[in-house]
């Protein structure tokens, strides 16, 4: 059965970014309208991008499905840094030294754009300059780390290699890189949500699901769900997983990971400084002013969506590591985030395919959206206007290397098939009686494969476990109280409502005929 919390952690998953912000309230789309663009996401990219746009006199509608930042940007650790992990030394072997070089000063580029926005225009948002380290604690990982100082001195970044780190933790390698930053990004991109809804070229709808893209010949429609349309020259899917992808496959292109974070009060002072351990399981560390004090941010335990452990144990698991190096007066608050990585491992932003130049796409981030998405805003406001951007052909999205994308794409798709086929094969042996309250879990009822979630009342939730994605079977994440597909990421609410894509339907829902004869059938 499903492992039960330390009685620590917070009882239910919330983000402390979006901790008692206020952030203006848009209606849902009613009527079919005329814009220059339409950009599809109310995240980081979507925001930043309608933002440059309408600095341009561009005309700009933004469709968001449910309410603004709510998604992966509210769920970040919120780093400002081109210190994507090991990165550099893979990118010099498998794309060269230039284009290595140009991922780094795209990422510099956008931390730049952030601070001097912030300084410009006075945004209240905890932004602070902090070194970044990567750090290692065995033997084979501190080898990385010297090829990887090894490429930012081929690549010429202001870097160093140090032995330790200002924490009890024993390391056998490090690698800093100077003048990186971090930010509190709700705040920050509230400041721009409220210039937007004060623009009378801009025009923003929550709860607004965006469905299909009709080609009108010299035009194209964004079809809501609800069937109203809006009519434009451009489409920007900035919607996390593109809601639309038209022939590119990007479902086969990429995959979910999800990893995890406690907002820490400690008993230990916070150093200053962002790490994050190059070994496996993955520990990051950050600080956020808070209340007068600092609240450290502790992330990690990454994995593929719906494959692994009982999610409740990766917060135990950085629960003991933060009680171990901090020591833990409480925990305010804890967290899930999900993206997506693309096969080779750089971001896709760009024209969706080679034959649809005025549908552009922004995925595939790689857990590091602070900067890819800055990056993102600036390169689709350059082709919207049909300017020169210098990182175009780094990020193409119809771009292909053979190494490693050839194979990268075998292998995750063999992973695909494997729990496509696993689903179909498995055969759960817990039963609906054998759930307490705020349980779920995959069950056999009548011979059918079923996901059921018993809330803290008693009640009883039950959903087809069929994604109506491409048919794999989803599993049970206690942690957050989703149900998760393991091929292709999309996630569900408990009563089967999509949280992310690529599904755009819901899970099937029993209706109350067919659920009472299941229920009599399995004696409950």
């Amino acid at each position: 059965m499903n492992t039960q919390s330390s009685g620590k952690l917070p009882e239910a998953p919330e983000p402390y970014w979006c901790k008692d912000m206020d952030i203006p309230n848009f209606s849902v789309l009613v009527e079919d309208h005329e814009t220059d663009v339409v950009i599809v996401g109310g995240g980081i990219t979507g925001i930043t991008t309608a933002y440059l746009l309408a600095k341009e006199g561009v005309k700009v509608t933004l469709l968001e499905a449910d309410r603004l930042l709510n998604g992966t940007t509210g769920h970040t650790t919120a780093k400002l840094t081109a210190q994507h992990d090991l990165i550099y030394d893979e990118y010099m072997n498998h794309f060269g030294r230039t284009k290595a070089r140009l991922y780094y000063e795209a990422n510099k580029d956008a931390i730049q754009f952030v601070k001097d926005i912030i300084n410009e225009q006075k945004i209240d948002c905890d932004f602070s300059e902090q070194d970044a380290y990567l750090y290692a604690t065995t033997d084979q990982y501190a080898e990385n780390i010297e090829k990887e100082w090894k490429a930012y001195q081929q690549l010429h970044i202001q870097g160093e290699l140090v032995k330790e780190i200002p924490f009890a933790i024993n390391v056998k390698n490090a690698l800093i890189m100077k003048g990186q930053a971090q930010f509190h990004p709700l705040k920050y991109l509230s400041h721009f949500v409220r210039q937007l809804a004060n623009d009378n070229n801009v025009r923003i709808f929550e709860g607004t699901t965006a469905e299909d893209i009709l080609n009108l010949g010299n035009k194209l429609q964004v079809v809501s769900r609800d069937g109203k349309k809006v009519t434009a020259n451009k489409v920007l899917c900035c919607s996390h997983f593109p809601f639309y992808e038209g022939t590119g496959l990007y479902f086969s292109r990429m995959y979910a990971d999800r990893s995890y974070v406690l907002a820490v009060k400690a008993k230990k002072d916070f150093p200053g400084g962002m790490y994050l351990s190059v070994d496996q399981p993955s520990r990051s560390l950050r600080s956020t002013p808070w209340n007068g004090e600092n609240l450290v941010l502790v992330g990690g335990e990454s994995h593929k969506t719906g494959q692994g452990k009982n999610t409740l144990e990766h917060y135990q698991a950085l629960e003991t590591f933060a009680d171990e190096v901090l020591g833990i007066e409480k925990i305010l608050y804890r967290w899930s985030a999900q993206d997506l990585i693309t096969i080779d491992k750089l971001p896709y932003i760009g024209a969706i395919t080679e034959d649809q130049p005025n549908i552009l796409t922004a995925t595939g981030y790689r857990k590091w959206g602070m900067t890819n998405s800055t990056v993102a805003a600036l390169m689709l406001r350059d082709l919207v206007l049909d300017k020169n951007n210098p990182y175009h052909e780094l990020y193409s999205p119809s771009r292909f290397y053979a190494d490693p994308s050839l194979k990268h794409f075998f292998k995750e798709n063999l992973d695909v098939a494997k729990h496509f086929i696993k689903g179909k094969l498995e055969f759960p042996n817990t039963e609906i009686n054998d759930l307490k309250n705020d349980e779920g879990a995959v069950i056999r009822m009548n011979g059918q494969r079923k996901g059921v979630y018993k809330d803290k009342e008693g009640q009883l939730h039950i959903v087809d476990t069929t994604c109506p994605h491409l048919g794999c079977e989803v599993n049970w994440n206690q942690g957050d109280r989703t149900w998760d597909c393991p091929c292709h990421g999309s996630r569900f609410a408990y009563t089967g409502e999509v949280i992310e894509g690529p599904s755009e339907k819901p899970l099937q829902k029993e209706d109350y005929g067919v659920l009472d004869v299941l229920l009599k059938d399995s004696g409950y």
